[in-house]
């Protein structure tokens, strides 16, 4: 069972990701999600290396902190943070 939906945002603070990215280019495996444990390619590795994630995980950042400004809780706003799209 995938631990989020196709519909929920993945989406973590950057320099976060920017760190788990790092560890995972040293150790030349991947250590979230679904191919946990195996190798990472060459393709995979260049991504890491330019945090490409980034987009989302700002959009998901400022959903949050937007949501928190309205007075959210919360719990509130990471549900909210993790919508795609405008809902």
């Amino acid at each position: 069972m995938p631990k989020y939906s196709n519909t929920e945002r993945r989406w973590t603070v950057p320099n976060r990701r920017a760190k788990s990215y790092a560890e995972e280019r040293k150790a030349k495996v991947h250590q979230h999600g679904q191919k946990e444990g195996k190798e990472l390619t060459d393709y995979e590795a260049g991504m890491r290396s330019g945090y490409l994630q980034c987009q989302s995980d700002h959009a998901g950042f400022y959903k949050y902190r937007k949501a928190l400004d309205e007075g959210k809780s919360k719990r509130e706003a990471i549900k909210y943070s993790r919508t795609k799209g405008k809902k």
